[in-house]
């Protein structure tokens, strides 16, 4: 049942009223060069996403490049986390425990954003709950080839993004908590060290890039508040399924909650913690980057929730159980509906940052074919690319060389004397831009922009969408 309610909340709404985002957009560009232009961007930019690019580059030729395309794979990656969580808490603790926690992932606000995203972060995801999955049976019944399979496991996620790595040191305090014999923790080292020396070469690769990043700065007050109030949830969760028992529990019962809890709270707090700690040195925490830790929040769900309907039938009348489930069930239909505006706007344009399509779109209803355009910062570029037709016919006037030509994303520009020297050929430049209020790019080449634009053009329209600003600027008198 997890399984298919993830299954059916990704492909509800999944094209997002026919919207794609800045992030989705390189995917899409990407997966369409050829397999050589790819190699060799990876060169240049994006290594960390390298394999994925390849994926979705093979997906794209034999099933098309729709965006149900696009985003079927992170559906399909949610709706295998479903189950696998599913898996786990019934392993650990009961078959109640694993269906509420497999439900809950489903319907967790993050979980439903990445299912329905066309980059790799759900299918990390996914890898990261097998291989939690994977480390229970290796501790429950070691053998060679069980840690041979969690640390393939965890390099294949480490592969499809770096940062999967760090549920290693999650899993590591969970082993150390449980007191296990050193044989297991050697076993567990073993694994552990030869999955970070294979993910190594990327992690240095994608150092190098780093700049491609630069753009990430410290969490906002939002951010930091959400991430306190998923980590209260879950060690409120953690705190109420450790109570001491009632006798009538069992002592395996509580053996399995425990293990639980070890397993899950390091997962919940250790990589979100590690990305906040290195953000002190230079900024990289985003959610995303840590999906995975939502396995964890579902599943301290799912075992408190287990625990709370085990207390209401030690306290109820026999005759009570069909009152308790009617209880339980109205009280899992008020948390549906209280998700529900959330599920609703994750499934609109405005659920993300930008809306690469509406900007598109605009640029084609308000340039003519003798303009010239502008991206400011250069980075915007990658608002055209998907949609090459709607800029059909505009100059791009600080391009040098085009992003396949010159292997990266968003191409190189000319250096700022040439740039003045182009705009000042066109009497009409639509510009497009971050919205109002967002800090700008002091580099030579974004300020000789502004530069020419406020001094020798005036503002003839402007429109807004989702992310951006579309203005048409022109000679004065020749608006």
């Amino acid at each position: 049942m997890p399984a298919l309610l993830a299954l059916l909340m990704g492909l509800w709404g999944i094209r997002r009223e026919n919207s794609m985002w800045r992030d989705e957009s390189v995917t899409y560009q990407v997966a369409h060069r050829s397999l050589s232009e790819i190699w060799h961007l990876l060169g240049n930019a994006d290594a960390v996403h390298g394999l994925y690019y390849f994926f979705m580059h093979a997906l794209f030729a034999v099933g098309g490049d729709s965006l149900v395309t696009l985003r079927l794979p992170s559906v399909l990656a949610t709706s295998v986390s479903a189950f696998l969580v599913a898996s786990t808490g019934s392993r650990l603790v009961g078959p109640r425990t694993g269906l509420i926690g497999g439900l809950a992932f489903a319907l967790l606000p993050m979980v439903q954003m990445y299912a329905q995203e066309g980059r790799s972060y759900a299918m990390v995801c996914t890898l990261i709950a097998l291989a939690t999955f994977l480390l229970i049976g290796a501790i429950d019944n070691s053998s060679r080839r069980r840690w041979t399979a969690y640390a393939l496991t965890v390099v294949a996620a480490g592969w499809l993004h770096e940062f999967a790595v760090l549920a290693l040191p999650a899993h590591g305090l969970t082993l150390y908590l449980a007191r296990l014999p050193r044989a297991l923790m050697r076993s567990w080292a073993v694994a552990a060290a030869l999955s970070v020396a294979a993910v190594a070469p990327l992690a240095l690769r994608s150092t190098d890039q780093s700049g491609q990043v630069s753009w990430i700065g410290w969490p906002h007050p939002g951010e930091w508040l959400v991430i306190a109030a998923v980590t209260l949830v879950g060690v409120l969760c953690a705190g109420y399924a450790t109570k001491p028992a009632e006798p009538a529990t069992g002592t395996r019962a509580r053996a399995g909650v425990l293990r639980l809890v070890r397993l899950t709270l390091p997962l919940l707090i250790v990589p979100t913690a590690t990305l906040l700690l290195a953000s002190l040195y230079d900024p990289m925490y985003l959610d995303r980057y840590v999906l995975y830790s939502q396995l964890a929040l579902a599943l301290l769900i799912g075992v408190a929730v287990d625990r709370l309907w085990d207390a209401a039938a030690r306290t109820a009348r026999p005759a009570a159980s069909r009152s308790r489930a009617v209880v339980f069930g109205i009280a899992a239909a008020g948390v549906a509906a209280a998700l529900l505006p959330v599920t609703l706007q994750m499934r609109t344009p405005d659920s993300r940052k930008d809306n690469v399509t509406a900007i598109a779109a605009q640029v084609r209803t308000m340039a003519s074919d003798d303009a010239g355009v502008l991206f400011m910062p250069s980075r915007r570029r990658e608002w055209a690319l998907s949609y090459p037709d709607d800029f059909r016919g505009l100059t791009d006037l600080a391009l040098q060389r085009g992003p396949r030509a010159d292997n990266t994303l968003e191409g190189t520009e000319f250096p700022a004397d040439r740039i003045r020297v182009r705009l000042r050929a066109f009497d009409r430049i639509v510009a497009l831009t971050d919205p109002p209020g967002q800090p700008e790019d002091a580099f030579p080449e974004e300020a000789v922009k502004r530069d020419v634009l406020r001094q020798e053009f005036v503002v003839c329209r402007q429109a807004q969408a989702k992310g951006g600003q579309i203005t048409l600027y022109a000679r004065p008198g020749r608006c």
